[in-house]
């Protein structure tokens, strides 16, 4: 089985207890539903930057900067895309981009 890297992007944040109650529900289900294909749930990630080929920092992280990551086990794109569409961040607006991460 390969490894997919799930990079968020954008997204918005509950703004109410009940609503946050609500989301973790959402995102506490998703992941059960992985089950040992989740290898690690990752966490939200805060102010992006980006260090440029001179070595100069800037902040942004580019035009879509990341929101968060998880780490999943899957046995294609296929498989790591299904996975993918279930997750809670798409319902609150947010994208997902799945890379594969190399074994070196």
């Amino acid at each position: 089985m390969a490894k997919y890297l799930f990079i968020y992007h954008g997204g918005s944040y509950p703004t109410s207890g009940d609503e946050v109650k609500r989301v973790m529900e959402q995102w506490g289900a998703w992941i059960g539903s992985l089950g040992a294909a989740l290898l690690d749930g990752g966490n939200p990630v805060g102010q992006s930057y980006t260090v440029a080929s001179d070595g100069s920092l800037s902040e942004g992280g580019g035009a879509n900067p990341a929101s968060g990551y998880s780490l999943v086990e899957a046995a294609d794109i296929e498989d790591a895309h299904r996975k993918a569409r279930g997750c809670p961040h798409l319902a609150a607006s947010g994208t997902i981009e799945v890379a594969e991460a190399i074994e070196m």
